[in-house]
Order: structure tokens, then C-alpha cells, then sequence
């Protein structure tokens, strides 16, 4: 049996492939703690897991080096070292793994001066501020996307995809889900998903693109965000479009059964869970994500074959509504994308990065 810390809180991005890991390594009777942020989402995701041991950490983003902000960074990095070597002493962890941010950074230095096992998982296809930096002196890099490895020139790599949260569910019958969500199996459906903080960009021009969509007779499945589900219920009851809203929807594995097309922003976790259950999608990358990894995400799905990608600063409703129409309408392009998404998940990721992480473990044992 291992005791493995996982640093992985401060969005749903970090959050949920780090449980996903968390489950793997408890269901093979390893013992894991989970390091998390002082954020709402990790308290509100952790109520659904309390078969998990957590702390949480006090943590910032990196500011700009010459920002009055610096002297915050550093000291409450300083206060969550502290935390870290204490919990380290009690724990005796024998591997410590960061799920990217800055949650993750004091675990992994924590790790490290105690000379034990540390590993990084990053997600995307460029690296984020905090793994670049925790790149500099862990053991060992995992990545979700192959491109990924030239960001880390000299380290131990491996490309093991983004883990899937193992409430996600397997796929469902596509008439049981839509009966589920009270909505019609004899029509095409679009599901609409913005990821953990919802999309108010995405959500803009769809509430403009609605009128063309109702020509196609299509329903839809919108997961607005805690923002604008009235506005968006609202807004399809006006145009006569049968939808399912909702700021989010627990259950997903019935919106991802019940969907024939996807729009969705480009995070890792998303693309995997677009990968997992085969689903052809329209990417609109989130145009503000830093490094802009969202749209070089989308480029990978998109030369792979499984995805088309629009920005959103020059997708208008009339064009977004024309393609959604034309690929619902065309079942063999469908069919085409949906195997070149399954096609780019490299299988149980959750596994591939627990595998590692054992035989990391087996060769640094006396």
C-alpha cells in the first residue's frame, strides 16, 4: 500500500482528473489525501467524496513579478509549505502529484525537500505558469496531450490523456437519457456546455442563433453556468425550441448519452469527456485562457478529425446556426468525427497516471 498526496484544487480543470486518480489509486488499496484551495467548487465538489481525506491550502496565482501582489504570492506559498511539512509529517506520503495551478506548487516543493516522489500532470497542450515552474524540479512530467512534451525539454515524460471523473458514468441508451431529460428520441439534439464556470460568450449567440435554429426542428441541452438558465429557458419557451436547461447537471453521463452534437469550449477535461463517449463537437476555445491553450486544444481535436473549431470573435449566429443544422443533418460526417474522438482518448488515463506513480514508488523502495 502507497500513501499518495494529490495537489489539486482551484477548478474544475485540476479538480475533477485529480479525483479521477484519487478513485484509481483507492480502488487498487493505496490511501490518498487530497490537497485542495480555499475555492467554493473544491468544497462543493469534495460533499459528493467524503471517502477522501482532504486539507486545504491557502494559495494565489503568480502576478506579474513586479506587482505589489508578489509579497501575497510569497508569503502565502510560505504559509502553505508550512502546512504541507506538517501534514507530510503525519502522512509519510511515499508520492506526491500536482494537477497544475498553483494549489499545487507548495505540495510539490513540500515533496521534493523532503526527498520524496513528486509528479506534475498537466492537461493541456501548452503548460500552464505553475507547471512550468514545478516542471524545474519534479521527478517526472505526465501529459495529456503528446505535443505537450516539447514544453518540457530534458524532463522523464509520459503522455497519459486527462482522467475522466469516475462519476461520469458509462454511456446510456440515447432514448433513455433524452426520456430522462424529458425530451423527444425521434429529434436531433445539441448539447450546449460551457464547462465548471458555464460559458456567457457561448451563451450570447446562441440565444441569437435560436431563431435559425428553430427551422431545423432540433431540441436542446443547454448547461448555461449559474448565470443564464432563466434567460436562457426564457428564450427557447419564446421560440418554440423543446430544451433542457440548467446551470449544470449532475448526472452527465445522460447529457453526453442523449447528445448527436457538442458545443463546447476547449479545456482538457472537457475534450476528454467529449473523447470518452465518441461525441462529435463544435470548439469555440475560451478566448481569454492563458497562453491561449484552449484554441490550441481545439487544433488537435480539429486536425484529428474529430472537431470544427470557430472563434468566437468572429462567429456570428447566423454562420454557428447554419453549421450546427448542416452537421445534424449529416449523419455520416457525424459518424466520421465520432471515431476520431474516441480514437484520441489513449484509454484509462486515471490508470496510466496510477501506473507510474506505482512503479515510481516499487523502484525508490529500499
Amino acid at each position: 500500500m502507497m500513501r499518495v498526496v494529490i495537489a489539486c484544487g482551484g477548478t474544475g480543470g485540476h479538480l475533477f482528473p485529480g479525483l479521477a486518480v484519487a478513485q484509481t489509486l483507492k480502488d487498487r488499496g493505496h490511501e490518498v489525501l487530497l490537497l485542495v484551495s480555499e475555492k467554493a467548487i473544491d468544497a462543493q465538489a469534495l460533499k459528493a467524496h467524503p471517502e477522501f481525506r482532504s486539507e486545504k491550502l491557502p494559495s494565489v496565482g503568480l502576478p506579474a513579478i513586479l506587482s505589489p501582489a508578489l509579497i501575497r504570492f510569497v508569503l502565502r506559498t510560505w504559509e502553505s509549505m508550512g502546512q504541507c511539512r506538517e501534514i507530510y509529517r503525519k502522512f509519510s506520503p511515499d508520492a506526491v502529484l500536482g494537477m497544475g495551478g498553483f494549489t499545487s506548487t507548495a505540495p510539490l516543493l513540500a515533496g521534493k525537500l523532503a526527498k520524496i516522489p513528486t509528479f506534475i500532470h498537466e492537461s493541456n497542450s501548452i503548460p500552464g505558469k505553475a507547471n512550468k515552474m514545478a516542471a524545474r524540479f519534479v521527478d517526472h512530467v505526465l501529459v495529456g496531450f503528446k505535443a505537450c512534451e516539447k514544453y518540457f525539454p530534458g524532463k522523464k515524460c509520459s503522455t497519459v490523456g486527462t482522467p475522466v471523473r469516475k462519476d461520469l458514468g458509462e454511456r446510456i441508451p440515447r432514448d433513455e437519457a433524452l426520456r430522462a431529460l424529458q425530451l423527444d428520441p425521434d429529434k436531433r439534439t445539441l448539447l450546449v456546455m460551457g464547462g465548471s464556470q458555464g460559458a456567457t460568450g457561448i451563451n450570447q449567440i446562441l440565444f441569437k442563433a435560436a431563431p435559425m435554429l428553430k427551422t431545423g426542428g432540433i431540441q436542446l441541452i443547454h448547461l448555461t453556468g449559474d448565470r443564464d438558465d432563466r434567460l436562457a429557458a426564457a428564450n427557447y419557451l419564446r421560440e418554440e425550441i423543446p430544451a433542457y436547461v440548467a446551470p449544470f447537471h449532475h448526472r452527465m453521463q445522460e447529457v453526453l448519452s442523449a447528445a448527436d452534437l457538442v458545443i463546447s469550449r476547449a479545456g482538457a477535461a472537457s475534450l476528454s469527456e467529449l473523447s470518452k463517449f465518441g461525441l462529435p463537437s463544435i470548439l469555440i476555445p475560451y478566448p481569454y485562457a492563458a497562453e491561449n491553450h484552449q484554441e490550441r486544444n481545439a487544433d488537435i481535436y480539429v486536425e484529428a478529425g474529430a472537431s470544427e473549431k470557430f472563434l468566437e470573435s468572429s462567429t456570428t449566429p447566423e454562420l454557428l446556426a447554419r453549421r450546427v443544422l448542416d452537421l445534424l443533418a449529416d449523419d455520416e460526417a457525424r459518424s466520421r468525427m465520432s471515431a476520431a474522438a474516441h480514437a484520441l482518448a489513449p484509454g484509462d488515463s486515471a490508470a496510466l497516471v496510477a501506473d507510474v506513480i506505482e512503479q515510481s514508488a516499487s523502484n525508490s523502495s529500499p
